[in-house]
């Protein structure tokens, strides 16, 4: 009965109920920036390129083909534009905390220069 009680005592403590929040903002704001790279970034980028879509780019390993029993194989591919889109997805990500880390200590400086008894 401990080990439940102690569980109990951790779920309700408000360090987890904010990662729990935080996890579920967390996921998403991750749709919200993949849909901003997919869908507004990435596409004037690739017009401005020549009218590249960066989903499609790829390089093929090996192509299509027909095993010998008359079953499909599947082409073998390195699909590096997926890759820019998720590095970039990235990017704004880490730029998007480094700003709230930054503000948030910042706001921390304040109040703690504040409450400092002179």
């Amino acid at each position: 009965m401990g080990l439940l009680k102690e569980f109990k005592e951790f779920a309700v403590k408000g360090n987890a109920i904010d990662m729990a929040v935080g996890i579920v903002i967390g996921a998403a704001f991750n749709k919200i920036i993949s849909s901003l790279v997919n869908d507004v970034i990435m596409p004037p980028i690739g017009l401005l390129l020549g009218g590249v879509d960066f989903k499609n780019l790829e390089l093929v390993l090996k192509k299509a083909g027909v095993s010998a029993a008359g079953g499909v194989l599947p082409a073998v591919t390195l699909r590096y534009g997926l890759f820019i889109n998720t590095v970039i997805d990235f990017l704004i990500v880490a730029f998007t905390i480094f700003v709230v880390i930054k503000a948030v200590n910042r706001l921390t400086r304040i109040r703690h220069a504040a409450t400092k008894p002179v």
